[in-house]
């Protein structure tokens, strides 16, 4: 059976439409269908990096343009107008448009102190954004414990394949005080996350202002989030590139069921011979420069990783003219994103795309949001057990010259190397693994 986008839409009858100022959800969006008994639809973001091999200008000036509005309600402000149609262009992959973007979007600073807290695994690159565009502290949630840190907060992702979020900060400090919170996903569908988040933090750390920054905003319409914050006794404002309406049938979950019958069942997790890379790099950060936000990315930190990308991205051994994909793995999105982004800026072909915990239906029909995946195992001993793990829409044999896979430590392990790198080895000509510090 084949499936294409009309196809999946009209048997699961949802409909995505525009539900206010902002950019058009059918250029920023795809649909594709999940493999998930809680929820049926996918909404594949162009401008995220996780599902779509994307322009890293592009990704990055998403998560700056987002700052900005964030910026703008902190300190009162009317919404600043969106280059709509210059975002739109950038998506359609026009010639120049995301590097003009990027300098349009630009850096925001609030005049308010803000704490960032960005969403794993989808939104810990966008999170990271939000706040390099604020100047602001920043966290992600997470959903590796890790031996000596204790949480400080946990909240649930209802709707989610891995449900259960962890807060890590190597501080606690850095999660109390009265300062306002920016919380950071990729799409506000029902807003229970959200909430949760927020319930659980203002029990032990309760503030007045806590802004949600999402690149679609698709809530159904009544929503009572901003009212269930006020019930805690806080203000709560939303921004968005986006507004969407997403018309879902009261029996969804069974067409899905139904559609996905009639497709190809995931297929086992291929055995393939362990395959070394071709070139092993270990980044030579800056001491005391973390790797991302998973135990916190204070403000002082974004002005020294700027100072130490053009050297990081060039030890990747990224040739001009090389078709190269920088890949990161699931909640390390933001220091490859920056590595892609870097190496664009200096002339490199580079996209970026991130591996993930979300099995979602593949088809290789014209728009379809998802054409191609690969499957591996999961290759960083996860809490939740051992599992599949997946990236999409790399193409076929020889679609890059060049891989760069980046991971951290936990997840520099043999798995690695009988999953993820022999899988990644038909679609390109060479590999470089490169290993957070």
């Amino acid at each position: 059976m084949t499936l294409s986008t009309s196809s999946v839409a009209d048997r699961l009858g949802v409909h995505v439409r525009a539900a206010g100022p902002g950019a058009d959800p059918a250029v920023l969006l795809g649909l594709a269908l999940r493999r998930n008994p809680r929820r049926a639809q996918l909404l594949v973001s162009r401008v995220l990096g996780k599902h779509v091999p994307t322009d890293p200008r592009l990704v990055r000036a998403g998560g700056l343009l987002l700052g900005g509005l964030a910026a703008d309600v902190l300190d009162g402000r009317e919404p600043r107008a969106l280059p709509v149609d210059l975002l739109h262009a950038a998506v359609r992959g026009e010639p120049g448009a995301a590097i003009t973007l990027g300098l349009t979007a630009g850096a925001s600073r609030s005049a308010l102190d803000a704490l960032v807290l960005g969403y794993a695994e989808t939104a810990t690159a966008l999170g990271h954004t939000v706040a390099e565009a604020l100047t602001a502290d920043y966290l992600h949630s997470t959903r590796r414990p890790v031996p000596g840190i204790a949480s400080a907060g946990g909240f649930s992702e209802e709707h989610s394949h891995a449900t259960d979020h962890l807060l890590l900060p190597a501080d606690p400090a850095l999660l109390r005080g009265g300062r306002p919170l920016v919380l950071v996903d990729d799409e506000l569908s029902t807003g229970r996350t959200v909430l949760n988040t927020i319930t659980a933090l203002h029990a032990v750390a309760p503030r007045e202002r806590y802004v949600v920054a999402t690149l679609v905003d698709a809530r159904p319409a009544g929503s009572s989030l901003v009212a269930e914050v006020a019930a805690l006794g806080a203000r709560l404002d939303v921004v968005a590139l986006c507004r969407a309406a997403v018309d879902l049938p009261d029996d969804v979950l069974a067409r899905a069921d139904a559609v996905r019958a009639g497709v190809a069942p995931e297929p086992p997790t291929p055995t393939r011979a362990p395959r070394e890379p071709d070139s092993r790099v270990v980044l030579d950060l800056p001491d005391g420069l973390p790797d991302g936000g998973r135990h916190g990315f204070l403000a002082a930190h974004h002005a020294a990783l700027d100072a130490a990308l053009p050297a990081l991205a060039r030890s990747l051994g990224v040739r001009p003219g090389e078709r190269t994909l920088v890949l990161g793995t699931e909640e390390l999105m933001a220091l490859p994103l920056r590595l892609a982004q870097t190496l664009a800026d200096a002339g490199c072909t580079v996209l970026f795309s991130t591996t993930s915990r979300s099995p979602a239906v593949v088809v290789d029909e014209p728009g379809y949001a998802l054409r191609t995946g690969i499957t591996f195992p999961a290759h960083d001993d996860p809490a939740d057990g051992p599992g599949p793990r997946f990236a999409y829409n790399l193409g076929g044999p020889g679609s890059f010259d060049h891989v760069v896979v980046v991971v951290d430590p936990p997840a520099d392990t043999p798995a690695l190397r009988a999953g993820l790198l022999p899988a990644l080895a038909p679609l390109t000509r060479r590999t470089t693994l490169v290993i957070t510090p």
